[in-house]
Protein backbone atom coordinates (compact mmCIF):
# COMPACT_ATOMS: atom_id res chain seq x y z
CA UNK A 1 0.00 0.00 0.00
CA UNK A 2 3.34 2.24 0.41
CA UNK A 3 4.31 1.72 -2.60
CA UNK A 4 1.20 2.25 -3.94
CA UNK A 5 0.99 5.88 -2.20
CA UNK A 6 4.22 6.88 -3.54
CA UNK A 7 3.41 5.68 -6.74
CA UNK A 8 0.47 8.30 -6.81
CA UNK A 9 2.76 10.86 -5.11
CA UNK A 10 4.74 10.48 -7.95
CA UNK A 11 2.57 11.00 -11.07
CA UNK A 12 0.59 14.05 -9.16
CA UNK A 13 4.04 15.54 -9.09
CA UNK A 14 4.73 14.93 -12.72
CA UNK A 15 1.77 15.60 -14.20
CA UNK A 16 0.87 18.81 -11.93
CA UNK A 17 4.34 20.54 -10.73
CA UNK A 18 6.33 18.73 -13.06
CA UNK A 19 4.53 19.68 -15.64
CA UNK A 20 4.61 23.45 -15.40
CA UNK A 21 8.24 23.25 -14.80
CA UNK A 22 9.08 21.50 -17.93
CA UNK A 23 6.75 23.83 -19.84
CA UNK A 24 8.63 27.17 -18.60
CA UNK A 25 12.12 25.50 -19.86
CA UNK A 26 13.74 27.29 -16.59
CA UNK A 27 16.43 24.46 -16.48
CA UNK A 28 19.31 27.14 -17.44
CA UNK A 29 22.10 25.02 -16.48
CA UNK A 30 20.80 21.64 -18.43
CA UNK A 31 19.85 23.18 -21.19
CA UNK A 32 21.14 27.35 -21.50
CA UNK A 33 19.43 29.96 -23.41
CA UNK A 34 21.00 31.90 -25.85
CA UNK A 35 20.89 35.41 -24.46
CA UNK A 36 20.39 39.21 -26.03
CA UNK A 37 20.10 42.38 -24.36
CA UNK A 38 19.11 45.35 -26.59
CA UNK A 39 20.26 48.43 -24.79
CA UNK A 40 18.32 51.80 -26.03
CA UNK A 41 20.08 55.15 -25.41
CA UNK A 42 18.03 57.38 -23.89
CA UNK A 43 14.57 56.04 -24.15
CA UNK A 44 11.54 56.40 -21.95
CA UNK A 45 9.02 53.92 -20.56
CA UNK A 46 6.22 56.07 -22.08
CA UNK A 47 7.45 55.75 -25.85
CA UNK A 48 5.91 51.98 -25.59
CA UNK A 49 2.70 51.67 -26.90
CA UNK A 50 1.80 48.82 -24.94
CA UNK A 51 2.84 50.32 -21.77
CA UNK A 52 1.56 53.93 -22.43
CA UNK A 53 -1.81 53.90 -24.28
CA UNK A 54 -1.10 57.66 -24.54
CA UNK A 55 2.22 57.38 -26.49
CA UNK A 56 2.27 58.90 -30.25
CA UNK A 57 4.55 56.44 -31.56
CA UNK A 58 4.24 53.18 -32.70
CA UNK A 59 6.46 50.32 -31.65
CA UNK A 60 4.67 47.02 -32.92
CA UNK A 61 7.74 44.65 -31.99
CA UNK A 62 8.07 46.34 -28.78
CA UNK A 63 4.41 46.02 -27.80
CA UNK A 64 4.55 42.09 -28.82
CA UNK A 65 7.46 41.43 -25.86
CA UNK A 66 4.87 43.27 -24.03
CA UNK A 67 1.83 40.80 -25.14
CA UNK A 68 4.28 37.55 -24.90
CA UNK A 69 6.60 38.27 -22.24
CA UNK A 70 6.95 39.82 -18.41
CA UNK A 71 7.37 43.56 -18.41
CA UNK A 72 9.04 44.95 -14.92
CA UNK A 73 6.82 48.47 -14.40
CA UNK A 74 8.91 49.76 -11.33
CA UNK A 75 12.63 49.06 -13.24
CA UNK A 76 15.19 51.49 -12.60
CA UNK A 77 18.65 51.98 -14.65
CA UNK A 78 21.84 51.88 -11.81
CA UNK A 79 22.04 55.96 -12.72
CA UNK A 80 20.41 58.25 -14.85
CA UNK A 81 23.21 59.04 -17.55
CA UNK A 82 25.16 56.72 -19.91
CA UNK A 83 28.44 55.44 -18.50
CA UNK A 84 27.33 54.72 -14.72
CA UNK A 85 24.12 52.68 -15.87
CA UNK A 86 26.36 50.85 -18.55
CA UNK A 87 28.90 50.04 -15.86
CA UNK A 88 25.63 48.62 -13.51
CA UNK A 89 24.23 46.42 -16.45
CA UNK A 90 27.49 45.15 -17.06
CA UNK A 91 28.96 44.71 -13.68
CA UNK A 92 26.57 44.00 -10.97
CA UNK A 93 27.38 47.03 -8.77
CA UNK A 94 26.47 50.85 -8.47
CA UNK A 95 29.18 53.12 -10.65
CA UNK A 96 29.32 55.19 -7.56
CA UNK A 97 31.52 52.91 -5.58
CA UNK A 98 34.15 53.10 -8.54
CA UNK A 99 34.75 56.79 -9.16
CA UNK A 100 35.44 57.12 -12.87
CA UNK A 101 32.57 55.36 -13.72
CA UNK A 102 30.56 57.61 -11.44
CA UNK A 103 29.56 59.90 -14.01
CA UNK A 104 29.14 60.34 -18.15
CA UNK A 105 32.61 60.41 -19.90
CA UNK A 106 33.91 61.37 -23.67
CA UNK A 107 35.33 59.21 -25.94
CA UNK A 108 38.89 59.75 -25.49
CA UNK A 109 38.68 58.33 -21.78
CA UNK A 110 40.55 55.57 -19.98
CA UNK A 111 38.76 52.61 -18.97
CA UNK A 112 36.65 53.02 -16.27
CA UNK A 113 37.03 49.21 -15.47
CA UNK A 114 40.01 47.36 -14.04
CA UNK A 115 40.63 44.18 -16.19
CA UNK A 116 40.01 41.82 -13.48
CA UNK A 117 36.53 42.76 -13.29
CA UNK A 118 34.22 40.16 -13.55
CA UNK A 119 31.42 41.08 -15.71
CA UNK A 120 28.28 39.51 -17.00
CA UNK A 121 30.06 38.89 -20.37
CA UNK A 122 32.76 37.02 -18.12
CA UNK A 123 30.40 35.37 -16.25
CA UNK A 124 28.50 34.01 -19.17
CA UNK A 125 32.20 33.30 -20.71
CA UNK A 126 33.36 31.06 -18.17
CA UNK A 127 29.21 28.98 -18.46
CA UNK A 128 30.72 27.80 -22.24
CA UNK A 129 28.75 30.93 -23.75
CA UNK A 130 30.22 32.66 -26.84
CA UNK A 131 29.85 36.28 -26.22
CA UNK A 132 29.88 39.51 -28.02
CA UNK A 133 29.56 43.62 -28.03
CA UNK A 134 27.66 45.05 -30.88
CA UNK A 135 27.44 48.91 -30.41
CA UNK A 136 27.89 51.76 -28.02
CA UNK A 137 30.32 50.95 -24.95
CA UNK A 138 31.16 54.29 -23.62
CA UNK A 139 33.25 52.56 -20.49
CA UNK A 140 35.96 54.02 -22.22
CA UNK A 141 38.86 52.64 -23.77
CA UNK A 142 43.05 52.67 -23.96
CA UNK A 143 44.01 54.41 -26.74
CA UNK A 144 47.95 54.51 -28.21
CA UNK A 145 48.31 57.73 -28.97
CA UNK A 146 51.26 59.54 -31.07
CA UNK A 147 53.11 61.29 -28.15
CA UNK A 148 52.78 58.66 -25.25
CA UNK A 149 50.44 61.25 -23.82
CA UNK A 150 47.18 60.04 -22.06
CA UNK A 151 44.41 60.49 -25.49
CA UNK A 152 42.95 64.16 -25.72
CA UNK A 153 41.30 65.84 -27.58
CA UNK A 154 41.84 69.71 -28.55
CA UNK A 155 38.56 71.12 -28.63
CA UNK A 156 39.17 74.13 -30.75
CA UNK A 157 40.67 72.21 -34.06
CA UNK A 158 39.37 68.78 -33.45
CA UNK A 159 42.08 66.77 -33.81
CA UNK A 160 43.57 64.41 -31.07
CA UNK A 161 47.22 62.86 -30.21
CA UNK A 162 45.41 59.26 -30.95
CA UNK A 163 47.09 57.19 -33.18
CA UNK A 164 44.40 55.45 -34.79
CA UNK A 165 46.61 52.65 -36.83
CA UNK A 166 47.24 50.92 -33.97
CA UNK A 167 45.56 48.69 -31.84
CA UNK A 168 43.85 49.96 -28.69
CA UNK A 169 45.32 48.45 -25.26
CA UNK A 170 42.64 47.77 -23.05
CA UNK A 171 39.01 47.50 -24.43
CA UNK A 172 36.02 45.27 -23.87
CA UNK A 173 37.80 42.16 -25.34
CA UNK A 174 39.63 42.76 -22.11
CA UNK A 175 35.92 41.96 -20.00
CA UNK A 176 34.94 39.18 -21.36
CA UNK A 177 33.46 39.85 -25.07
CA UNK A 178 35.16 37.43 -27.33
CA UNK A 179 34.48 39.68 -30.26
CA UNK A 180 33.51 43.25 -30.15
CA UNK A 181 32.45 45.81 -32.74
CA UNK A 182 31.82 48.81 -31.15
CA UNK A 183 31.61 53.01 -31.46
CA UNK A 184 33.55 54.37 -28.72
CA UNK A 185 30.92 56.35 -26.74
CA UNK A 186 27.51 58.52 -27.45
CA UNK A 187 26.94 59.27 -31.34
CA UNK A 188 27.35 63.06 -30.56
CA UNK A 189 30.72 62.52 -29.04
CA UNK A 190 33.80 62.06 -30.92
CA UNK A 191 36.29 60.00 -32.21
CA UNK A 192 33.03 58.89 -34.76
CA UNK A 193 34.93 55.64 -35.98
CA UNK A 194 34.09 51.88 -35.68
CA UNK A 195 36.36 49.56 -33.61
CA UNK A 196 36.32 45.10 -34.23
CA UNK A 197 38.00 43.60 -32.03
CA UNK A 198 40.14 46.86 -30.94
CA UNK A 199 41.54 47.77 -34.21
CA UNK A 200 39.71 50.94 -35.76
CA UNK A 201 38.38 50.07 -38.90
CA UNK A 202 39.20 52.71 -41.60
CA UNK A 203 41.56 54.58 -39.51
CA UNK A 204 42.80 57.23 -42.01
CA UNK A 205 40.43 60.10 -39.90
CA UNK A 206 39.13 63.04 -41.32
CA UNK A 207 37.28 66.08 -39.60
CA UNK A 208 33.41 65.58 -39.34
CA UNK A 209 33.11 69.09 -40.54
CA UNK A 210 34.96 68.39 -43.63
CA UNK A 211 31.35 66.10 -44.53
CA UNK A 212 28.90 67.93 -42.78
CA UNK A 213 28.36 71.77 -42.32
CA UNK A 214 27.62 72.96 -39.05
CA UNK A 215 24.45 74.78 -40.09
CA UNK A 216 22.05 74.77 -42.43
CA UNK A 217 19.99 77.74 -43.89
CA UNK A 218 17.02 77.54 -41.40
CA UNK A 219 18.97 76.24 -38.14
CA UNK A 220 16.92 77.35 -35.18
CA UNK A 221 18.82 76.82 -31.82
CA UNK A 222 16.45 75.20 -29.25
CA UNK A 223 16.56 73.91 -25.79
CA UNK A 224 19.74 71.62 -26.66
CA UNK A 225 21.96 74.02 -28.10
CA UNK A 226 23.70 74.53 -24.43
CA UNK A 227 25.58 71.16 -25.01
CA UNK A 228 27.15 72.37 -27.82
CA UNK A 229 29.62 74.89 -28.81
CA UNK A 230 30.02 77.16 -32.28
CA UNK A 231 32.17 74.37 -33.99
CA UNK A 232 29.73 71.55 -33.48
CA UNK A 233 27.36 70.69 -36.21
CA UNK A 234 24.14 71.39 -35.00
CA UNK A 235 21.05 71.53 -37.63
CA UNK A 236 18.12 71.93 -35.23
CA UNK A 237 16.88 70.82 -31.80
CA UNK A 238 17.93 67.26 -31.70
CA UNK A 239 20.12 67.17 -34.83
CA UNK A 240 23.13 67.91 -33.39
CA UNK A 241 26.96 66.54 -32.92
CA UNK A 242 30.63 68.04 -31.55
CA UNK A 243 33.19 68.58 -33.86
CA UNK A 244 35.99 65.77 -33.56
CA UNK A 245 37.22 63.35 -35.91
CA UNK A 246 35.84 60.75 -38.14
CA UNK A 247 36.94 57.77 -40.18
CA UNK A 248 36.32 58.87 -44.07
CA UNK A 249 34.11 56.31 -44.07
CA UNK A 250 31.72 56.84 -41.51
CA UNK A 251 28.28 57.93 -41.91
CA UNK A 252 26.52 59.26 -38.54
CA UNK A 253 22.84 58.48 -39.90
CA UNK A 254 24.01 55.41 -41.07
CA UNK A 255 25.71 54.44 -37.84
CA UNK A 256 22.48 52.67 -36.32
CA UNK A 257 21.99 50.46 -39.57
CA UNK A 258 25.55 49.70 -39.32
CA UNK A 259 25.39 48.02 -35.50
CA UNK A 260 21.96 46.22 -36.48
CA UNK A 261 23.39 44.93 -39.54
CA UNK A 262 26.76 43.35 -37.79
CA UNK A 263 24.43 42.58 -34.78
CA UNK A 264 22.49 40.18 -36.86
CA UNK A 265 25.53 39.18 -38.36
CA UNK A 266 26.90 37.54 -35.31
CA UNK A 267 23.32 35.99 -35.04
CA UNK A 268 23.83 34.53 -38.18
CA UNK A 269 27.08 32.98 -37.16
CA UNK A 270 25.94 30.79 -34.07
CA UNK A 271 23.90 27.63 -33.81
CA UNK A 272 21.98 25.76 -31.70
CA UNK A 273 25.11 23.77 -30.73
CA UNK A 274 26.83 26.62 -28.61
CA UNK A 275 24.86 29.18 -26.48
CA UNK A 276 25.88 32.93 -27.37
CA UNK A 277 25.20 36.27 -25.20
CA UNK A 278 24.54 39.63 -27.81
CA UNK A 279 25.43 42.41 -26.09
CA UNK A 280 23.74 45.17 -28.50
CA UNK A 281 23.96 48.57 -27.20
CA UNK A 282 22.35 51.02 -29.64
CA UNK A 283 23.19 54.86 -30.48
CA UNK A 284 19.56 55.47 -30.19
CA UNK A 285 17.30 57.24 -29.62
CA UNK A 286 20.09 59.47 -28.24
CA UNK A 287 20.86 62.37 -30.13
CA UNK A 288 21.24 62.93 -32.75
CA UNK A 289 17.79 62.24 -33.87
CA UNK A 290 18.54 61.43 -37.45
CA UNK A 291 15.31 58.77 -38.31
CA UNK A 292 15.18 56.69 -40.97
CA UNK A 293 13.55 57.94 -44.22
CA UNK A 294 10.94 55.09 -44.10
CA UNK A 295 10.35 56.55 -40.29
CA UNK A 296 10.33 60.37 -40.89
CA UNK A 297 7.57 62.05 -39.87
CA UNK A 298 5.75 58.88 -39.08
CA UNK A 299 5.56 59.33 -35.24
CA UNK A 300 3.67 62.19 -33.60
CA UNK A 301 6.54 63.10 -31.28
CA UNK A 302 8.67 65.11 -34.18
CA UNK A 303 12.44 63.59 -34.93
CA UNK A 304 12.95 61.96 -31.75
CA UNK A 305 9.69 59.83 -32.33
CA UNK A 306 10.30 58.81 -35.53
CA UNK A 307 14.12 57.61 -34.24
CA UNK A 308 11.90 55.51 -32.05
CA UNK A 309 10.39 53.79 -34.11
CA UNK A 310 13.84 52.82 -35.60
CA UNK A 311 14.57 51.52 -32.68
CA UNK A 312 11.30 49.11 -32.66
CA UNK A 313 12.06 48.25 -35.83
CA UNK A 314 15.82 47.08 -34.39
CA UNK A 315 14.02 44.36 -31.96
CA UNK A 316 11.83 43.13 -34.73
CA UNK A 317 14.68 42.69 -37.61
CA UNK A 318 17.04 40.74 -34.40
CA UNK A 319 13.67 38.61 -33.58
CA UNK A 320 13.13 37.75 -37.31
CA UNK A 321 17.13 36.53 -37.72
CA UNK A 322 16.64 34.77 -34.92
CA UNK A 323 13.46 32.84 -35.81
CA UNK A 324 14.70 32.05 -39.51
CA UNK A 325 17.64 30.29 -37.48
CA UNK A 326 15.35 28.06 -35.40
CA UNK A 327 17.09 29.51 -31.85
CA UNK A 328 14.04 32.49 -31.07
CA UNK A 329 12.36 29.66 -28.90
CA UNK A 330 15.08 29.06 -26.34
CA UNK A 331 16.78 32.76 -26.35
CA UNK A 332 15.98 34.85 -23.37
CA UNK A 333 15.69 38.67 -24.83
CA UNK A 334 15.97 41.71 -22.83
CA UNK A 335 14.84 45.40 -23.70
CA UNK A 336 15.82 48.24 -21.90
CA UNK A 337 17.40 51.89 -21.72
CA UNK A 338 20.15 53.13 -20.04
CA UNK A 339 18.31 56.03 -18.50
CA UNK A 340 14.63 58.40 -18.51
CA UNK A 341 14.43 59.91 -22.19
CA UNK A 342 15.94 63.55 -22.46
CA UNK A 343 12.48 64.75 -22.70
CA UNK A 344 11.97 67.81 -21.41
CA UNK A 345 8.62 69.52 -20.09
CA UNK A 346 9.00 71.91 -23.12
CA UNK A 347 8.62 68.91 -25.19
CA UNK A 348 5.62 67.19 -23.33
CA UNK A 349 3.50 70.33 -23.86
CA UNK A 350 4.65 70.57 -27.80
CA UNK A 351 3.79 66.82 -28.58
CA UNK A 352 1.54 65.97 -25.70
CA UNK A 353 3.49 62.85 -25.67
CA UNK A 354 4.70 61.95 -21.86
CA UNK A 355 7.98 59.97 -22.96
CA UNK A 356 8.74 59.35 -19.35
CA UNK A 357 5.24 58.33 -18.81
CA UNK A 358 3.75 59.93 -15.69
CA UNK A 359 6.81 60.42 -13.52
CA UNK A 360 9.03 63.95 -12.67
CA UNK A 361 12.15 64.99 -14.53
CA UNK A 362 14.41 63.27 -17.46
CA UNK A 363 17.72 61.99 -17.95
CA UNK A 364 20.45 63.14 -15.78
CA UNK A 365 17.45 63.67 -12.81
CA UNK A 366 17.54 62.26 -9.54
CA UNK A 367 13.77 62.17 -9.58
CA UNK A 368 12.43 59.11 -11.77
CA UNK A 369 12.08 60.59 -14.83
CA UNK A 370 16.23 60.32 -14.54
CA UNK A 371 16.22 56.63 -13.96
CA UNK A 372 13.14 54.59 -14.42
CA UNK A 373 13.45 52.51 -17.68
CA UNK A 374 11.28 50.11 -19.97
CA UNK A 375 12.35 46.74 -18.74
CA UNK A 376 10.65 43.86 -21.25
CA UNK A 377 11.83 39.73 -20.89
CA UNK A 378 10.74 37.19 -23.11
CA UNK A 379 12.01 33.87 -23.55
CA UNK A 380 8.91 31.35 -25.78
CA UNK A 381 10.79 28.49 -24.16
CA UNK A 382 10.79 29.37 -20.56
CA UNK A 383 8.28 32.23 -20.22
CA UNK A 384 4.93 31.52 -21.87
CA UNK A 385 2.23 33.71 -20.13
CA UNK A 386 2.00 37.64 -20.38
CA UNK A 387 2.83 39.42 -16.69
CA UNK A 388 3.19 42.57 -15.23
CA UNK A 389 5.86 42.40 -12.16
CA UNK A 390 5.45 45.86 -10.00
CA UNK A 391 8.18 45.37 -7.84
CA UNK A 392 11.62 47.07 -7.68
CA UNK A 393 14.61 46.16 -9.89
CA UNK A 394 17.60 47.66 -11.24
CA UNK A 395 19.25 46.75 -13.90
CA UNK A 396 22.44 45.51 -11.77
CA UNK A 397 19.46 42.69 -11.28
CA UNK A 398 20.42 41.09 -14.21
CA UNK A 399 24.00 40.10 -13.79
CA UNK A 400 22.64 38.06 -10.53
CA UNK A 401 19.54 36.94 -12.77
CA UNK A 402 21.48 35.58 -15.42
CA UNK A 403 23.95 33.66 -12.97
CA UNK A 404 20.82 32.08 -10.87
CA UNK A 405 19.21 30.90 -14.05
CA UNK A 406 22.73 29.40 -15.13
CA UNK A 407 23.33 27.83 -11.51
CA UNK A 408 27.00 29.68 -11.74
CA UNK A 409 27.86 30.81 -8.76
CA UNK A 410 29.63 34.63 -8.23
CA UNK A 411 32.78 35.72 -7.19
CA UNK A 412 33.33 36.86 -4.03
CA UNK A 413 33.39 40.65 -3.93
CA UNK A 414 31.71 40.72 -7.56
CA UNK A 415 28.34 41.65 -8.19
CA UNK A 416 27.62 43.21 -5.25
CA UNK A 417 24.59 45.42 -5.69
CA UNK A 418 22.66 42.57 -7.60
CA UNK A 419 19.31 40.40 -6.49
CA UNK A 420 18.50 38.02 -8.63
CA UNK A 421 15.20 38.09 -9.54
CA UNK A 422 14.63 34.54 -11.00
CA UNK A 423 11.89 33.72 -9.36
CA UNK A 424 9.81 35.64 -11.38
CA UNK A 425 10.65 34.60 -14.80
CA UNK A 426 9.29 31.27 -13.02
CA UNK A 427 6.13 32.84 -12.77
CA UNK A 428 6.20 34.31 -8.88
CA UNK A 429 5.20 38.03 -9.69
CA UNK A 430 4.69 38.75 -5.53
CA UNK A 431 8.36 37.36 -5.42
CA UNK A 432 10.22 40.28 -3.59
CA UNK A 433 13.67 40.41 -4.69
CA UNK A 434 14.75 44.42 -3.78
CA UNK A 435 13.60 46.07 -0.38
CA UNK A 436 15.58 49.35 -1.32
CA UNK A 437 17.45 51.00 -4.07
CA UNK A 438 19.70 53.69 -4.29
CA UNK A 439 19.47 56.37 -6.98
CA UNK A 440 22.52 58.69 -8.71
CA UNK A 441 22.09 61.74 -10.82
CA UNK A 442 24.30 63.09 -13.21
CA UNK A 443 25.91 65.76 -10.73
CA UNK A 444 26.54 63.10 -7.81
CA UNK A 445 22.99 63.94 -6.16
CA UNK A 446 21.65 60.19 -4.35
CA UNK A 447 18.41 59.34 -3.24
CA UNK A 448 17.25 55.87 -1.82
CA UNK A 449 13.47 54.14 -2.46
CA UNK A 450 11.67 51.83 -0.50
CA UNK A 451 8.62 50.44 -2.04
CA UNK A 452 6.73 53.06 0.35
CA UNK A 453 9.05 56.30 0.45
CA UNK A 454 11.79 57.96 -1.40
CA UNK A 455 14.25 60.17 0.07
CA UNK A 456 16.77 62.76 -1.42
CA UNK A 457 19.85 63.65 -0.22
CA UNK A 458 19.39 67.78 -1.35
CA UNK A 459 17.29 69.57 -3.24
CA UNK A 460 16.29 69.93 -6.90
CA UNK A 461 16.92 67.54 -9.77
CA UNK A 462 20.39 67.48 -9.27
CA UNK A 463 20.67 67.07 -13.61
CA UNK A 464 19.39 68.51 -16.51
CA UNK A 465 15.81 69.68 -15.00
CA UNK A 466 15.97 73.01 -13.48
CA UNK A 467 16.39 73.65 -10.93
CA UNK A 468 19.88 71.70 -10.68
CA UNK A 469 20.45 72.21 -7.19
CA UNK A 470 18.78 74.60 -4.80
CA UNK A 471 20.45 75.91 -1.09
CA UNK A 472 18.46 74.84 2.11
CA UNK A 473 16.33 78.50 3.33
CA UNK A 474 16.44 78.81 6.85
CA UNK A 475 14.47 76.29 8.60
CA UNK A 476 13.39 75.17 5.38
CA UNK A 477 14.01 71.20 4.46
CA UNK A 478 17.43 69.96 3.59
CA UNK A 479 16.33 67.31 1.31
CA UNK A 480 13.11 65.92 -0.22
CA UNK A 481 11.18 63.29 0.78
CA UNK A 482 8.40 61.44 -1.11
CA UNK A 483 5.66 59.03 0.05
CA UNK A 484 6.10 57.18 -3.60
CA UNK A 485 3.76 54.60 -3.25
CA UNK A 486 0.85 57.72 -3.57
CA UNK A 487 2.99 60.49 -4.69
CA UNK A 488 4.33 59.01 -8.23
CA UNK A 489 5.02 62.54 -9.34
CA UNK A 490 7.31 63.80 -6.38
CA UNK A 491 4.89 66.94 -6.24
CA UNK A 492 4.76 66.80 -2.26
CA UNK A 493 7.62 66.45 0.05
CA UNK A 494 7.17 65.42 3.53
CA UNK A 495 10.93 66.03 4.66
CA UNK A 496 9.73 68.48 7.32
CA UNK A 497 6.54 65.99 8.03
CA UNK A 498 8.56 63.01 9.16
CA UNK A 499 12.42 63.42 10.57
CA UNK A 500 12.18 59.99 11.98
CA UNK A 501 12.01 58.71 8.06
CA UNK A 502 14.40 61.14 6.91
CA UNK A 503 16.86 59.98 9.73
CA UNK A 504 16.27 56.27 9.03
CA UNK A 505 16.68 56.39 4.88
CA UNK A 506 19.19 58.92 5.05
CA UNK A 507 21.10 55.96 7.85
CA UNK A 508 20.43 53.58 5.28
CA UNK A 509 22.07 55.57 2.09
CA UNK A 510 24.74 56.22 3.91
CA UNK A 511 25.09 52.71 4.75
CA UNK A 512 24.92 51.35 1.27
CA UNK A 513 26.91 54.02 -0.29
CA UNK A 514 29.86 53.57 2.28
CA UNK A 515 29.96 49.93 2.25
Amino acid sequence: MKNWLNYILFLYLILFQGTDVLAQGLDGKANPPNIVIIFADDMGYGDIKGLNPLSKIETPALDEMVAEGITFSNAHASASVCTPSRFGLLTGEYAFRTPAAARGIGGFAPPVMDTNRISMATLLKNAGYRTAIVGKWHLGLEWVTKDGKPAVLNAESGHSNVDYRQPIGIGPNDFGFDYSFIHPASLDIPPYVFLENHRVLDPGVILTTEVYPTRKENTEFSWDKKHSNDQAVYWEKGVWWRQGEMAPSFRVEDCLDEITGQGLAFIERQSAATPFFLYLPLTGPHTPWLPSEAHKGKSGAGLYGDFVMDIDQVVARIKEQLQAQGLLENTLLIFASDNGAYWPEEEILLYGHDSNRGVRGQKGDVWDGGHRVPLLVSWPKGIQEKATYPGLVSLTDLFGTVASLLDQKIPRGAAMDSYSFLPVLQGDTGFVSRTEMVHHSSSGMFAIRTPEWKYIDGLGSGGFSAPNRLTPANGGPKGQLYRIRDDPYERDNRYADFPQEVEQLKSQLEGIVNR
